[in-house]
């Protein structure tokens, strides 16, 4: 806060001529020198600069001293507030400076030094017109300093009471000079009340802004976007707003692809697609007006992703040199990271115009970065661009080149500009000056400019004189030893006085001319060039040597190495880091470097890096070096930054207890201890306290004198020196402390700081006062607030409290005051500001238990420096018990081991790092159940047990042996295996084979012949070091039982392959016939084999089977329950047979009659209508039908119909029918047939509506008339047989049953002959039965017998053949049977 108001009396500085003035703001009365006699003579402007001078107080050597100690002009800072006096004398020391550089270049200063000094009287200060006289005054009060026309009036221990107006006045015999000043001395509020010179700077020079943040190291991907930016602590004034931006040193303008922003205290480059030309060390600089300041950071572009693996980066650095009409030479730099494969050449591809469409112009061997391009179009532009080509494939297209026209570069040197006339301009050709020439000279100094391994650069001097014509060359070869001359092809006309030859063959020299033509005619050949050859295959350039690494930050290390000869082929550097411990090198920089010096950043902390270094030319790039050695990434050691924060802790009659805060910057080693100096108030020195350094940061400083102010200062020393030194302290007076209330605590601090919460630590005060302390208050205060608050309503008692509950991201300093019987004592120094975040590296401790079963807390800071300590705490206490804990440390960790874990081991273990610049802290609560988990694991750590990975499995293997086999974690070679067999070891056989296989952790145990012999427990016991386990299995009982019927199936099984067998067994389908076909097959089969089929035990003559495919086949076209039982095939030979059993019974047989009738359903044909006798008939076919597994169910009109009078449903084996009885049109309307088998559902409709009713109904009642007529009829119902044999003389009857309405009329025939009914024969009728009897049988009555009935609806016949033989004579039938 300002505490100075400077009043500028500007209207008398107007009025002097003179502007070389001091510039004073208070009011300043001058005189004119008188003119003097002396020898000397002087203007009146050097008496006025002299006049100045008179302020300077007498020295013996001005000149000398000006010399040595105008550097060290400045207001001096004392006390807290550190308010520097003299006001507008400080604001014109820079111009006191310059007025005396003026006057020692324009005048004799000794002589005038001599004139004015023996006449100047003064100066003296007032404080409101009253004399100051230090003597009246408390020692220290006052302090006037007069050094070099600079007058200081120094204040110290400023009160209210100081504030007043000050005026100093000088005098000398040439006038007199006064300036004065008001000082307002306001309410202490802290050290920003006060003033430095830096304060005064920028009152006289304006605000001088400051970086808030550091640039950071950038790793951006080609192809993709990257921010490079900073802030700053203010805004920056619009006159220092000329930012600028550097990359490598060259300054970066504003294009399409880059902006350059400030906006909102921020200044930014932002790249909207990167290349790898972009990479390099970006510097921002920014005026101020105590010089630019500026900073810097390196920005990486690494390759694209390729668009095949493996393929290489890309080229960069493409340029075209040596621009012409019809050809360039056009170089790249090559790739850094080859994905591991050599490069073999390169693409080059062009662009006409802004056309935006590139075509491949040229191909270039992989040993050269350099490449002609000729057939180009003279007046037209082009651009270029580079692919890398390896055995895996094409790179991304290098970054193009700029817009390049072709065109004539000797063209501006054939004109001559003169100007005349205002600003105007005759240009005058040089062939205007020429004689005319109609056919050109001959070119001249035919040469080989540029010799490659693929191509020469031819080049000559064009013809002299020229002429005006434009002219094209023409290209003669010759091999060295011969006089044939041919020409060089070219595609196009060469208009430029060079050619690239690229067809020339190895190890042949050649001479070429050349010809120039016009439009008039060609000229003669040039003279013959020197013999030309290819030139030899590039080398690349040898490694670098001497590749050393050092340490630089905590992310960054620092490389150097020996430059390499042939600095002219050199393009640059690429760098290779490897992490110790991985084989694969990543590239550092994408963009060669040329300096031998280079920082690598983005490392991680605490980690072994290994590095090598390749030279790049345009051969390519060269071997690696040799690895350097490895370094781990950490704070290079540094002299350490200055203290600061000094406190008077205690102080008696003649001594005082200082402490301070250690410096911020520690240099990346401990502090090995602190130099004091010490000043008193009158005294113009600084005295050294001690001779060696004080290891700790409190100090009893004695022989003091009671009553004096002393300041302090002070030095830290590392290993690497003496650190910065720190500012003066507050001036502190040596007055014995005799207050009852305490003193200050101090080295109030902070750790384990997280978003929300941190641990807060002091010490208590070295002076207790009148008791003890009984407790502490604490106090914090916002950034930005200048109120303390309570932090906690309560007194503290202990030295340490956790700070919860505070607000993220906000910025906190805390204050300590110690409290005893007699009040509040005096308050600490606040603590350093806290901005309260969880760092993204922030480490924690560790919970476990180690491999030796021991439960260890521990904590890694990769970023400690080596000489750190990690000092552990419990409960914040102190150190915990030794007796219980055990602490090891290693580089960069430490590790607190529980002896012997129990509840006093409960509590919070805290650790910090000692010597860090920055907090690396940490606390961890143990709780009881977490205890309880670390004990457990410690116990099965401590008694390890082999991991069991699977029990014991029982295998039957294909002879019938048993495998009984477990697994277990990989075991080393001395783990041991004892298999116990009924509480016998068991040790391996032939027929109890034991395998052991460590390396996959298996047990193994075959057993050849399984028996009973084989029933008990079988114990497998592992030791591996101190690892062990027991697995147990318990062969008896049903299991035994079971595993030995299995296995001596398997053996049968086994002895059952070695002859016939079948290798598909029994099996069923239904065929879309409905059709069950029974299936099996067999193999290994001879000629003799037999196959059986067998039904219920009885050979089944139906199956079929194929001696070629060994397939059996038995059909069953119908099946019913008769097909219900048990199916077998057997096959057989002398080696021996097989079988294979079916049991079509229970479910299985369920099972295919439901498979039958789901097919039959799918089969059903769509429904039919048909009229009947009885009425009209709906029916749809089937495949299949059982009533049992098939559920039908029919539907008139969406209503479920029952079977009645008029209605009948019925099934059979191939239908499924609903018959309407008496047909009536009611009966009208859409029927529904519903198949149903298990889940699945078919239905079928008909509609009986319209004509189809009628047609029905007609076909019913055709049939009903044909059935009356067929019931009606005369018919022989049954009863005679058809052929009757008898013996002669027997009686032999006929009968049969006839029918009909009206009764028929009857009439017997014999061999379709009316029979006559008399003596013998004889017919008798009763109803319907009708006999005929013919008694005493002869010969003659043998023959053909019908009986013939008739009525009006019909008539039928029935025959017989009677036959009679004589007695003894056999029948003829019987004759014919034998």
């Amino acid at each position: 806060m300002e505490i100075h108001r400077l009043e500028h009396r500007s209207e008398e500085e107007q009025r002097e001529e003179r502007q070389r003035s001091l510039h004073m703001s208070s009011a300043t009365k001058r005189r004119t020198f008188r003119t003097s006699e002396e020898e000397e003579q002087f203007s009146s402007l050097d008496y006025s600069l002299a006049a100045a001078l008179a302020l300077t107080a007498t020295e013996t050597s001005w000149e000398a001293k000006l010399r040595s100690e105008a550097s060290a002009l400045e207001v001096e800072k004392r006390g807290e507030k550190r308010v520097g006096f003299g006001n507008d004398w400080e604001k014109i020391e820079i111009d006191i400076l310059n007025v005396c550089h003026l006057l020692r270049e324009r005048v004799d200063r000794k002589a005038l030094w001599r004139r004015v000094s023996r006449r100047t009287q003064g100066p003296n200060s007032y404080k409101n017109d009253m004399r100051i006289d230090p003597r009246l005054f408390p020692a220290g009060k006052y302090r006037m300093k007069n050094q070099f026309g600079l007058y200081t009036l120094e204040i110290r221990r400023c009160a209210v009471e100081d504030s007043a107006t000050y005026t100093v006045m000088v005098k000398n015999a040439y006038g007199q000079a006064s300036s004065f000043a008001k000082v307002l001395v306001r309410k202490y509020l802290g050290k920003e009340a006060g003033f430095d010179s830096e304060i005064f700077k920028r009152l006289l020079l304006g605000p001088d802004v400051e970086f808030e943040s550091v640039l950071q190291p950038v790793f951006a991907r080609e192809k993709e976007p990257f921010i490079l930016a900073c802030t700053f602590t203010q805004d920056v004034p619009d006159g220092q707003r000329n930012i600028q931006w550097f990359r490598d040193g060259m300054l970066l303008q504003q294009s399409k692809r880059r902006q350059l922003q400030y906006l909102d205290r921020q200044a930014s480059v932002k790249v909207s697609c990167a290349y790898k030309e972009d990479e390099g060390l970006y510097t921002i600089r920014v005026p101020s007006p105590f010089g630019s300041k500026e900073q810097s950071a390196y920005v990486f572009v690494r390759d694209a992703p390729a668009e095949k693996a493996g393929a290489p980066g890309s080229p960069l650095n493409v340029q075209c040199h040596d621009v012409n009409r019809d050809c360039l030479i056009l170089t790249w730099a090559p790739p850094s990271d080859t994905r591991g494969s050599p490069i073999i050449g390169y693409t080059i591809e062009r662009c006409q115009g802004d056309s935006g469409v590139w075509e491949t112009c040229h191909e270039a061997p992989g040993g050269t970065c350099r490449c002609p391009i000729r057939g180009l179009v003279e007046g037209q532009s082009y651009r270029f661009r580079v692919r890398a080509i390896n055995r895996a494939g094409t790179s991304l297209p290098s970054k193009a080149t700029e817009m390049v026209t072709m065109q004539d570069p000797r063209e501006a040197e054939r004109k001559t500009v003169i100007p005349f006339d205002l600003g105007r301009n005759i240009a005058v050709s040089k062939a205007d000056t020429e004689d005319s020439v109609i056919i050109p000279s001959p070119p001249t100094n035919v040469r080989a400019s540029e010799t490659r391994q693929a191509y020469v650069l031819l080049s000559w001097d064009e013809p002299s004189p020229r002429g005006k014509e434009d002219l094209t060359y023409l290209l003669e070869k010759s091999v060295v030893g011969s006089d044939a001359w041919e020409a060089v092809s070219t595609e196009t006309p060469v208009k430029s006085p060079r050619f690239a030859l690229l067809d020339l063959e190895k190890g042949k020299a050649y001479r070429f001319r050349v010809r120039a033509a016009n439009q008039y005619g060609l000229s003669d050949p040039s003279e013959p060039s020197e013999p030309i050859t290819l030139g030899d295959p590039p080398a690349t350039l040898p490694p670098p040597a001497q590749v050393q690494v050092f340490r630089d930050t905590k992310t960054s290390v620092s490389l150097s190495w020996d430059h390499v000869k042939g600095d002219s082929e050199l393009l640059g550097y690429y760098i290779y880091s490897r992490e110790v411990g991985t084989a694969e090198w990543q590239t550092v920089n994408n963009k060669p470097i040329k300096s031998n010096k280079f920082s690598v950043p983005g490392l991680k902390t605490g980690k072994e890096y290994m590095f090598c270094v390749r030279s790049v030319s345009e051969a390519g790039v060269g071997e690696s070096s040799a690895e350097s050695a490895p370094v781990t990434v950490k704070q290079a050691i540094a002299t350490p930054s200055a203290p600061y924060g000094f406190a008077l802790l205690a102080c008696g009659k003649n001594d005082m207890v200082i402490g301070w805060k250690p410096p911020k910057r520690r240099g990346g080693g401990k502090i090995l201890g602190y130099f004091l100096d010490q000043h008193e108030e009158s005294e113009p020195k600084w005295q050294p306290v001690n001779h060696q350094p004080v290891p700790t940061r409190v100090y009893k400083i004695t022989d003091l004198q009671e009553g004096h102010f002393y300041e302090f200062r002070a030095r830290a020393v590392n290993w690497a020196g003496v650190g910065e030194l720190s500012e003066p302290s507050d001036l502190f007076e040596c007055k014995e402390w005799t207050m009852a209330q305490p003193g200050p605590p101090y080295d109030v601090r902070a750790s384990e700081v997280r978003a929300s919460s941190l641990m807060l630590y002091w010490e208590p005060p070295l002076y207790k006062g009148a008791g003890i302390i009984t407790g502490y208050r604490i106090s914090v205060q916002e950034e930005g607030s200048e109120t303390w608050k309570p932090l906690v309503s309560d007194l503290v008692s202990a030295t340490h409290l956790r700070v919860s509950d505070l607000e993220p991201g906000k910025c906190y300093r805390f204050q300590v005051q110690a409290v005893n019987s007699a009040g509040i004592g005096q308050p600490s120094l606040p603590s350093d500001s806290v901005l309260m975040e969880d760092k993204p590296d922030a480490r924690e401790i560790k919970v476990g238990v180690d491999e030796e079963g021991s439960v260890f807390m521990a904590f890694e800071a990769p970023e400690a420096p080596d000489s750190s300590e990690f000092e552990w705490a419990k409960d914040y206490a102190g150190p915990p018990d030794p007796q219980r804990v055990t602490v090891k440390d290693d580089v960069c960790r430490s590790k607190l081991i529980l002896k012997e874990p129990s509840k006093e081991d409960l509590g919070i273990y805290s650790v910090t790092v000692t010597d860090a610049d920055e907090d690396i802290s940490a606390s961890h609560t143990l709780t009881e159940e977490e205890l309880d988990k670390l004990k457990k694991l410690s116990h099965e750590i401590k008694n390890p047990i082999i991991k069991l990975i699977s029990g014991w499995n029982i295998d039957i293997l294909d002879h019938g042996e048993v495998r009984l086999w477990l697994e277990v974690e990989k075991l080393s070679p001395a783990a041991e295996l004892h298999l116990i067999f009924n509480d016998k070891e068991l040790f391996s056989s032939p027929t109890h084979k034991i395998n052991f296989d460590r390396e996959k952790g298996l047990v193994e145990l075959i057993i050849q012949n399984f028996s009973d012999e084989d029933m008990g427990t079988y114990t497998a016991q592992l030791q591996d070091g101190k690892a062990k386990n027991q697995i147990t299995l318990a062969l008896v009982d049903d299991s035994f039982d079971k595993l030995l019927r299995a296995s001596a199936a398997k053996r049968r099984d086994w002895k059952r392959k070695q002859g016939p067998h079948f290798v598909e067994p029994l099996q069923w389908k239904v065929t879309e016939e409905c059709e069950v076909h029974l299936t099996c097959k067999v193999t290994n089969t001879k000629k003799e084999s037999r196959f059986q089929w067998f039904f219920q035990k009885k050979e089944n003559p139906k199956g079929q089977y194929d001696a070629q495919t060994g397939d059996g086949l038995l059909v069953i076209s119908e099946m019913s329950k008769k097909d219900k039982g048990t199916y077998r095939a057997a096959i057989s030979d002398d080696r021996g047979e097989d079988d294979t059993v079916l049991d079509l019974t229970g479910e299985a047989y369920d099972a295919v009659l439901n498979e039958l009738c789901r097919i039959s359903a799918l089969s059903a044909t769509p429904l039919k209508i048909q009229g009947t006798e009885e009425g009209i008939r709906i029916f749809s076919k089937v495949k299949f039908f059982d009533v049992d597994y098939m559920k039908t169910s029919w539907y008139h009109k969406e209503k479920r119909l029952e079977s009645g009078d008029r209605l009948k449903s019925g099934s059979t084996l191939d239908e499924i029918w609903l018959h309407i009885l008496d047909p009536k049109d009611s009966d009208k309307g859409k029927y529904t047939l519903e198949i149903s088998t298990g889940k699945d559902i078919r239905k079928l409709t008909a509609d009986l509506s319209g004509q189809a009713f009628d047609d029905a109904l007609a076909e019913h009642q055709k049939l009903k008339q044909a059935a009356i007529i067929e019931k009606n009829r005369a018919k022989v119902v049954k009863g005679l047989p058809d052929v009757a044999t008898i013996m002669e003389d027997k009686t032999l009857c006929l009968t049969c049953i006839i029918s009909g309405d009206p009764s028929p009329e009857i009439t017997w025939l014999k061999n379709d002959q009316p029979v006559a009914f008399h003596d013998r024969y004889r017919m008798e009728v009763k109803g319907t039965v009708v006999t005929i009897t013919i008694e005493r049988v002869c010969s003659e009555d043998s023959g053909r017998y019908g009986i013939f009935v008739k009525n009006k609806y019909g008539s039928e016949t029935g025959l017989v053949t009677v036959s009679v033989f004589k007695h003894g004579e056999e029948p003829k039938e019987l004759r014919k049977q034998k």
